[in-house]
């Protein structure tokens, strides 16, 4: 059984969770970088330590956001300058094809 490791997370320690939301929503809720900028540079992040189902829980809010493939492939394709190949391979082909799909 694969489980959702953020609901594991706040099933097994809700008040740190609920924490960990706030700081997001404040961070998310800062006027400084528009909302698909900032969901392009989560799925570069993410992309940046091979966390697969980061980025494809981050490309559907990309994509609200109006981000283009183009721009999402980028976002993927430009950590392989630091982080090497293995966050480009292993999360470009699902984050394409949810692109695809549409």
């Amino acid at each position: 059984m694969d489980q959702n490791p953020m609901e594991v997370f706040q099933k097994e320690a809700p008040e740190v969770a609920r924490a960990f939301n706030s700081l997001i929503e404040a961070i998310v809720s800062s006027p400084g970088l528009d909302g698909k900028t900032k969901q392009l540079i989560y799925i570069a992040m993410k992309a940046s330590m091979g966390d697969e189902r980061a980025v494809m829980a981050h490309v559907p809010m990309a994509m609200q956001c109006g981000a283009t493939r183009d721009e999402v492939r980028d976002a993927i394709i430009l950590t392989v300058t630091v982080s090497g190949v293995r966050g480009v391979v292993s999360c470009l082909p699902g984050a394409m094809a949810l692109f695809d799909k549409t």
